[in-house]
């Protein structure tokens, strides 16, 4: 087993929230340690979600959550900027069918007045359909507000770890660490085959953060999953919307989203459903009742060009209980976002929407409160905020393209002919921390187009298998044994 060097801060989890937490600790004077139990950032939570910036409104006024969503939301322009992340700030409407959901915008519109949020209007089923004309003829009012937008959460996820990773931060992947514990002046942590040393750990384990928190304390509170589904349609899908829709039900309590994505496809989920055995496979059931909803509030919708359809997690937070031995769950579910400091375990347990939305000013108010608990008040002076993100060919100009092309050939070979994607770019991503086909993919999105990667797969797992000195049956999918070629012949993707 090796040893590694003792660092200030070991970071667990690279996901959303571990990458921005790396990079905002970097803003001080302290030593970064990432150990990330995959390949790759962003292969948990972060993955899979509907990738909307919120405003503030659905959040309670004086939480944690309402004060950075509306601190966040303002704040987000300027953070894409600096990362070099595409963002929309396309505005959403939230559209409603009657008394019921009257009720529940009035409460909304309270609610982001009480919190500072701009622009809000609560619309009639007038106004409503001349932004939308596509939604229903049976909405019967709306709430507009002009702040909310939606990203790509991948790219947000790969931008604040490459920038971390630029200022200093120290990720280690395949590191998942199976033992804890307190030892003089810090921790103990150890992985299947190395052991770390730092003062202070920041849990950012996503579903299993409270698995990570047992490691050296009681349990207190559990993350209880639920299932979610989401389909993407192709961006020749007509019947669109140009808003971000959020749909209020008269009856039942869920409703459907729409989400006009950066990169032009209509986005429609979650499902609200129990925890399948198979997380990552959307489910039949859910997938129907995203339909039936789809037809009740964008009926001229072309919900039959779908061209993907996947399944995230949600991470319920609840108080448990000691009964005999064991732990059962109370009554008692945490509404706020749940961050325990606990002798210099900090634990971030069950933070979900709007996580994506705080996740860096979240990691800020932390930050601050570590370099606090570890006596820092130095701030880095070489700390540097921006990210060069990884050149688009299709957004060049035809002269430009050229010139590249010139300096390196590369990138005159297109491989993803769906999205023109050169092999210049997929070489950048590979370089940039990619081992897989989807961690390309999230990186340039290669295998986003109609066809869905049937006729680039195999040429991105060569170029994997070429750029990482590996046997092109050895590349995988999506990690974890989603092995692409077994002897030599190519399985289904």
């Amino acid at each position: 087993m090796h040893t590694s060097e003792k660092c200030d801060i070991t970071v667990i989890g690279a996901g959303l929230l571990g990458c921005f937490v790396a990079r905002s600790l970097r803003e001080y004077n302290l030593s970064v340690r990432v150990l990330e139990a995959r390949e790759d950032v962003c292969t948990g939570i972060s993955k899979a979600n509907t990738a909307i910036v919120y405003t503030g409104i659905d959040n309670k006024p004086g939480s944690l959550k309402s004060e950075l969503c509306v601190r966040a939301n303002e704040g987000f322009d300027s953070l894409c900027t600096d990362l070099g992340v595409p963002f929309s700030r396309c505005g959403s409407l939230m559209a409603v069918f009657g008394p019921k959901g009257e009720k529940a915008l009035i409460k909304k519109y309270n609610q982001g007045v009480e919190n500072g949020v701009r622009g809000i209007k609560l619309l009639s089923a007038e106004e409503t359909h001349s932004m939308e004309p596509g939604l229903s003829s049976e909405v019967t009012a709306s709430l507009f507000v002009p702040g909310t937008g939606t990203v790509n959460p991948w790219l947000l996820c790969i931008a604040a770890y490459e920038n971390a990773s630029d200022n200093g931060a120290e990720f280690l992947f395949n590191n998942r660490v199976i033992q804890m514990e307190r030892v003089n002046g810090g921790f103990r942590l150890v992985t299947e085959d190395n052991e770390f040393f730092s003062r202070a750990v920041v849990n950012c384990a996503g579903l299993f953060a409270d698995t990570v928190r047992e490691l050296t304390e009681k349990p207190l509170v559990r993350i209880f999953r639920t299932g979610a589904d989401y389909f993407v349609l192709d961006k020749k899908a007509e019947g669109g919307v140009s808003h971000i829709i959020f749909h209020e039900p008269e009856i039942g309590k869920k409703g459907l989203t729409l989400v006009p994505t950066t990169e032009g496809n209509i986005l429609v989920g979650p499902s609200d459903r129990a925890a399948s055995e198979y997380p990552d496979e959307a489910d039949v059931n859910g997938l129907v009742q995203l339909e039936k909803q789809c037809k009740e509030v964008v009926p001229k919708l072309e919900i039959n060009k779908k061209i993907r359809c996947f399944a995230g997690s949600r991470p319920n937070t609840v108080l448990v209980k000691p009964e005999g031995r064991r732990y059962i769950k109370t009554d008692n579910k945490i509404p706020d976002f749940s961050i325990f400091e606990e002798a210099g375990l900090f634990s971030l347990i069950g933070i979900k929407t709007p996580g994506l939305t705080c996740a860096h000013e979240l990691s800020r108010y932390l930050s601050a409160h570590i370099a606090d608990y570890l006596c820092c008040s130095e701030i880095n002076p070489e700390f540097n905020p921006v990210r060069k993100p990884i050149i688009k060919t299709s957004e060049l100009t035809l002269e430009e393209w050229k010139k590249l092309v010139q300096c390196n050939k590369a990138y005159g070979q297109i491989i993803c002919t769906c999205g023109k994607i050169t092999e210049g770019e997929i070489v950048g991503a590979i370089r940039r921390g990619a081992a897989t086909v989807n961690g390309v993919k999230r990186r340039v999105g290669s295998g986003m187009g109609c066809c869905q990667g049937s006729r680039c797969t195999q040429r991105i797992a060569e170029i994997i298998a070429r750029e990482l000195s590996i046997e092109v049956n050895e590349v995988t999918m999506d990690g974890r044994n989603s092995y692409i070629m077994r002897g030599g012949v190519s399985c289904e993707v």
